[in-house]
């Protein structure tokens, strides 16, 4: 590896959106940060592409810290930052458990902060961005997902201040998706109710969320902001 490369770390990138925005960094070229936690199939492809995989649960911030040294460790320079991971549990799971409460805040909010505040000498270096995937639930919060609503509101707040304290060397902005890929465990009939309260009607799948990632890391007036990509779900709830 040459320091001339860009590099890209992307949290949960085994699965899912993580893991597509992963394979299309490396199509840019990027040397891949791919990080996980359990889903290792998607990483074990991305490493045989030359992604560096990083295991470490978000949820105990040792790990995290053992996380932000390998970054160190691996890139002088980070161009980009995802903050992608997350720990979707509802108000029943998060009840089961004060491990399971922790675990939420810690993915969405703690771990975030750490990250982007620990690498911000390697994202200045760069002259980096940070995208963070945060919820459309953040305006309008559910009552099923209170835990993990008001963690992805911090990480809201966390994407305005840390705008405010990095500029103008590091850009840091946030997506809010919608229904962009439906969870195997949801029905026919909870994917039909969902697209009828979407206004655009259609699941929206992961391509318009790389595209927001895009937009957002290549246009250099944007900071603070918060873009959502979501079929126009956000008006209907």
């Amino acid at each position: 590896m040459t320091n001339s490369k860009k590099f890209a770390l992307v949290t949960g990138a085994g699965r899912r959106f993580g893991l597509a925005l992963a394979h299309a960094l490396l199509d840019e070229g990027y040397q891949v940060l791919a990080h996980y936690n359990t889903s290792k199939d998607g990483i074990d492809e991305l490493e045989q592409r030359g992604a560096i995989g990083l295991q470490a649960n978000l949820a105990n911030l040792n790990d995290v810290h053992q996380l932000i040294q390998a970054v160190q460790q691996h890139c002088p320079k980070l161009h980009l930052l995802v903050n992608n991971a997350s720990c979707f549990f509802d108000n029943q799971r998060v009840d089961e458990s004060d491990a399971n409460l922790v675990a939420v805040l810690n993915v969405h909010t703690a771990a975030p902060y750490l990250l982007i505040n620990k690498l911000q000498q390697q994202l200045t270096n760069a002259e980096g961005s940070v995208v963070n995937i945060t919820d459309i639930y953040v305006d309008s919060p559910s009552t099923d997902y209170i835990a993990y609503c008001a963690a992805k509101a911090g990480l809201a707040s966390l994407t305005q201040a840390f705008a405010k304290k990095l500029a103008p060397a590091v850009r840091v902005n946030a997506i809010q998706p919608g229904p962009i890929l439906f969870l195997p465990e949801h029905d026919s009939q909870h994917r039909k109710k969902v697209l009828a309260e979407t206004p655009l009607n259609l699941e929206g799948g992961l391509e318009p969320m790389i595209a927001a990632v895009r937009f957002l890391r290549d246009n250099p007036f944007i900071t603070g902001e918060s873009i959502k990509v979501d079929g126009g779900r956000a008006l209907t709830i």
